[in-house]
């Protein structure tokens, strides 16, 4: 399985998932900006991989602070935290992470700033190992909602890319297989990105799992057909009642799945609760660049002077979702009970 995102002596090395599948490139940062960048125009993107990224950076940030105490390091430090949570605004792991390296320097606020630099660099590189296993905790409690034969449909790219490794709503299925189901997989393309299509396809068939790629029209025939079991997908951001932000047309998705009778599971690490928010109505929704949807492979699909829209995300209410699959355990309704529970554990 390919490394989406690794640590080489102060190199932030990630695979240019904007050049998959035709080709497997590799993109090396050294600076937080350049960690930034990538984050922003989608060389690396799933909310867990996008957190890693961030912890990275700012690790990369740490190093070349010139400070002599720890005042002067943490307001250097913070400056580029606060550039780097400005890179993508739905996914909660970001901004999880950088709080997470901003409150490891103010607990070890005693050592010298050549101490903590060091000691920044090993926790961001615990927040990558972290999440692999993660994910695969996550697969072995999710691995238990399928069945023997059952046929699954995601959404986006929630598998080992848009991670550390493993996956989420992918890294459940694995579990299922490694566990001796035969499953296979349907896969919405999911435009206007096609992280479906080149992403989740191409891990897939990396893999060895079968799968059958769809367009994002087709998930309603395919279900009324009795052709799929199950529609399992990742989260960028769920609020405190189980509201869940996920690629835009995920809700397309899940309103179908209930017309259908078919379970609509998610999986996500705790770090991805956001129970700071009721309901999904106060999640920030990131708007794109139209011309991710007017054009294809930057050739021009609509007429010039069309006006068109990008909301990158959407939220599906908790009333459709009828698990939230995550590494400490699998969440029901009442979601306001049961993640506060998981949150807490």
């Amino acid at each position: 399985m390919v490394k989406t995102i690794e640590y080489l002596n102060g190199v932030v090395r990630m695979i240019d998932q904007t050049r998959l599948p035709n080709e497997t490139v590799f993109i090396d940062s050294t600076t937080p900006e350049e960690v930034g960048e990538c984050i922003r125009s989608m060389v690396i993107r799933g909310a867990p991989a996008i957190g890693v990224a961030a912890a990275l950076g700012a690790s990369l940030a740490a190093d070349r602070i010139e400070a002599d105490d720890f005042d002067s390091f943490y307001a250097q430090l913070e400056d580029d935290c606060a550039a780097l949570s400005k890179t993508r605004p739905t996914a909660v792991n970001l901004a999880w992470a950088l709080e997470r390296m901003k409150r490891f320097a103010q607990d070890h606020r005693d050592l010298s700033v050549a101490e903590l630099k060091t000691a920044l660099r090993g926790e961001a590189c615990r927040i990558l190992e972290e999440d692999v296993a993660i994910n695969r905790a996550m697969g072995m409690n999710g691995q238990a909602l399928l069945s023997q034969g059952q046929q699954v449909l995601t959404h986006c790219n929630a598998g080992a890319l848009a991670t550390a490794g493993y996956g989420t709503a992918l890294g459940v299925i694995r579990a299922a297989i490694e566990s001796g189901k035969n499953i296979s997989v349907f896969a919405n393309e999911t435009r206007p990105f096609l992280q479906g299509a080149r992403l989740t396809a191409w891990e897939l068939k990396e893999d060895n799992i079968p799968v059958t790629l769809i367009t994002d029209n087709m998930c309603g025939h395919f279900m009324k057909e009795k052709r799929i079991d199950a529609v399992v997908v990742g989260a960028d951001r769920i609020a405190a009642n189980g509201d869940v932000a996920n690629k835009i047309g995920t809700y397309m998705v899940a309103v179908l799945a209930q017309k259908h009778g078919i379970p609509f599971y998610v999986a996500a690490p705790v770090s991805t609760l956001d129970l700071s928010l009721p309901d999904g109505s106060h999640i920030p929704i990131e708007e794109r660049s139209v011309e991710e949807v007017v054009t294809l492979n930057k050739t021009r699909i609509a007429p010039e002077g069309v006006n068109a829209a990008h909301p990158a995300f959407d939220v599906t209410p908790n009333e459709l979702v009828s698990a939230i699959i995550t590494e400490k355990g699998v969440a029901r309704p009442p979601y306001t009970e049961s993640l506060k529970q998981l949150a807490g554990s």
